[in-house]
């Protein structure tokens, strides 16, 4: 059983976490109005800026669970570019790394006035990785060569890629996350050069006072060679005070492991449901999303929390705001 055991636990608990050492992983705060978190070319989209800080925390029963912290900020500098940064912090264990990326991106007006959303924009971003590995705590009767018992700490430099379109209430976005193929010289036995990830989404805002959009995310890791898929569904409706917001996500992975059961063998893949609530009041976003992982094999019970604090300036003229009901787009 250990035989099939163990690549289904490397499969789901890995493939959740070892993430979270090939820059920012991608979970599902994209859906808080932070697009740009995932996308650079998304960096000034609108009029004027926003700004988002996210917290994430998994199993929080479990000891040095997976965390995640990011800071970022993105605004229109002219007529057709905009430029961001983002900040992150992202622990599992023993390993952690800490970052800082810097975004330009181009916009290009295809047809209509300021007031028509109909752009095709190009973003650049480059960044800087500390990660670390803590071996202070491997302890062992007889020395191990492996292990050096200090924490050790190098520096990556990799770059992203990012295209959109967006048109009225449509939007395609595709993305190439890691290009360069940078060694980090962190662990003795194996070192992943390949951390590329493409990234291909689409999405339409159906409706007026009350909003249904529709979206797909589709996630390909070059290196694992692993395939996921998210479909969301989210509902906005304004009110006196804002707009209140709330959907669901659904992500599957192409790719499963085998386990053995009493009756023979069973294949499981990686299933994620997360629902997300949000709210809008003035320049100000709150929003909280939940993720719950099914199956029969699970490494905890527990779930995944997030919340998205998100701050929008620079839009409050309404002749600034395009003619359209895109949340992306539109403060």
């Amino acid at each position: 059983m250990r035989r099939y055991l163990t690549p289904l636990i490397l499969t789901l608990f890995f493939g959740l976490a070892i993430k979270a050492q090939e820059g920012i992983p991608v979970y599902f705060d994209y859906l808080a109005d932070n697009y740009y978190l995932v996308y650079p070319s998304m960096a000034g989209i609108s009029e004027g800026g926003k700004i988002r800080l996210t917290a994430r925390k998994q199993w929080f029963n479990v000891d040095e669970a997976p965390s995640l912290q990011t800071l970022n900020a993105n605004f229109r500098v002219g007529q057709r570019s905009g430029i961001g940064g983002i900040l992150f912090n992202d622990s599992n264990g023993y390993h952690s790394q800490t970052g800082f990326k810097a975004t330009y991106a181009h916009h290009l007006q295809l047809a209509g006035d300021f007031r028509t959303l109909n752009q095709l924009s190009f973003g650049l971003s480059t960044g800087i990785i500390l990660s670390s590995l803590d071996e202070t705590e491997f302890v062992s009767v007889i020395p191990d060569p492996a292990v050096s018992g200090v924490k050790n700490t190098v520096s990556y430099f990799n770059v992203d890629l990012g295209v959109s379109y967006n048109i009225f209430e449509f939007y395609a976005h595709a993305a190439i996350l890691n290009i360069l193929g940078s060694g980090r010289d962190l662990y003795t036995l194996a070192e992943f050069d390949n951390l590329r990830r493409y990234l291909f989404s689409v999405g339409y805002v159906f409706g007026n006072n009350t909003r249904i959009e529709p979206s797909v995310l589709l996630q390909m890791t070059d290196f694992t060679k692993e395939t996921t898929l998210d479909i969301n569904a989210k509902v906005y409706r304004d009110v006196s005070f804002g707009t209140v917001w709330a959907g669901l996500s659904y992500r599957r992975s192409f790719d499963g492991a085998q386990f053995q059961t009493d009756g023979g063998f069973g294949e499981q893949r990686l299933q994620l449901f997360t629902p997300i609530v949000g709210v809008n009041i003035n320049n100000f976003m709150f929003s909280y999303n939940y993720s719950y992982q099914s199956g029969d094999i699970r490494f905890d019970n527990g779930g995944f929390h997030q919340i998205t604090l998100g701050y929008d300036f620079g839009q409050s003229d309404q002749g600034k705001r395009y003619d359209c009901y895109c949340p992306a787009a539109n403060n």
